[in-house]
């Protein structure tokens, strides 16, 4: 799914767009006991509720795809009967009113979720009638021909509220404040099956992770039956892997700086597309050519992509490069420039010795303090001398 796919189904999740026909839900403690289940009929339910709910449903679809939002594809084995994706099929098709399987897909939640405190489990049906779009891209809601009926699944921890004094106004008095147990925002969930191409896929799925670089392992490889993905750290250090390694003793600065300012380019002429910018093996090896990679290094490039990337998978440009920092760090010193004007620094050998230089003017701040520089020293001087003369 891309970030416009995904909007459209966020659309849904208000009370006028609302295609939800029903909710379930179990509560689960730190022990991993079930404490209450519940099971409605989404329209059905308060209105305050409802909108809790929607923006429940609603960060469960945010972050950015590639990182937060993460494609996976179910391996052709978990397709046949007694697969996940047949399981998950089956728990659609019934629209959550069969008891047992709801039942069943919570144990399996249960079973496969790492975290020890109180959660609660939210899974929602949905049917939504997807319009058609006209020439001028424009939809055409009365021109629905095609359902895209799925199950959105969002764990929320559960919290008990910090202690403080509250004012009680029935009594007209400040006194301890009650401590409640509070759903917060979800730490992760699914979207089944995928959105793409303004469809049902039934080969993939959608996961949101709270936090981009803790995936839940367990519920991925033993429930989804998915291969793991590389988090957007994982992507970034294995990147920076195969630089160093590729390029060797070609690795240094005006190299590396080069390679993030290509980077930084395509994410900047793309960023209008729809979808985002991906690097294949092909891609990374032409980056690796126009740095200077060559020999033995770059033969091993192929074998060393396919082990830590995978053969046939892509890394993200905007998972490789910090579009808004570009950073120089050693032992003692750290260096952030602005990725547009890297040029400003640049390395010199002085003496036997290599430094880095960065180019000042007189705007220069140390601790918040504006300082004089040498050149608006030099500049002083020259005026001062000049009109003296």
């Amino acid at each position: 799914m891309i970030k416009k796919e995904v909007l459209e189904i966020r659309k849904q999740f208000t009370q006028d767009n609302c295609a939800i026909s029903r909710i379930c839900g179990c509560y689960v403690d730190a022990e991993k006991n079930i404490k209450t289940k519940l099971k409605d009929a989404f329209l059905s339910l308060p209105e305050e509720e409802m909108f809790k709910y929607f923006e429940i449903f609603r960060k469960t679809l945010s972050g950015t795809v590639g990182k937060n939002l993460l494609n996976l594809e179910f391996p052709l084995e978990q397709e046949s009967d007694g697969g996940t994706q047949s399981y998950l099929l089956k728990l659609r098709d019934s629209q959550l009113k069969d008891d047992d399987l709801l039942d069943d897909f919570y144990e399996k939640i249960i079973e496969t979720y790492s975290y020890g405190e109180n959660y609660y489990i939210i899974l929602i049906h949905a049917a939504y009638d997807i319009p058609k779009r006209g020439k001028d891209n424009e939809e055409m809601f009365d021109a629905s021909e095609d359902v895209y009926e799925y199950l959105l699944c969002c764990i929320c921890p559960v919290k008990l509220s910090k202690a403080g004094l509250c004012y009680n106004e029935a009594t007209n008095n400040i006194e301890d404040r009650i401590r409640d147990w509070i759903v917060e925002a979800p730490d992760c969930g699914f979207l089944f099956p995928a959105f793409n191409d303004r469809n049902t896929d039934l080969h993939s799925m959608l996961y949101y992770s709270k936090k981009a670089d803790e995936l839940q392992y367990d519920l991925i490889d033993r429930f989804f039956g998915c291969t793991i993905p590389l988090t957007a750290r994982d992507q970034k250090d294995t990147f920076n892997e195969i630089l160093e390694e590729a390029l060797g003793e070609k690795c240094d600065y005006e190299t590396v700086r080069t390679i993030h300012d290509t980077l930084n380019d395509m994410l900047e002429e793309h960023k209008d597309d729809p979808e985002p910018v991906t690097l294949d093996k092909a891609e990374v090896r032409r980056l690796l050519l126009d740095g200077g990679a060559q020999g033995e290094p770059l033969e091993r490039f192929d074998g060393h992509f396919d082990e830590t990337v995978g053969e046939k998978e892509s890394l993200l440009a905007s998972n490789l490069v910090n579009t808004r920092s570009f950073e120089i760090k050693t032992p003692d010193v750290v260096i952030k420039v602005n990725p547009d004007r890297t040029d400003l620094v640049e390395t010199k050998t002085i003496d036997g010795r290599t430094y880095l230089v960065i180019e000042v003017n007189d705007s220069v701040e140390v601790n918040g303090i504006h300082v004089r520089t040498s050149a608006a020293d030099t500049l002083a001087a020259d005026e001062a001398a000049a009109s003296e003369e």
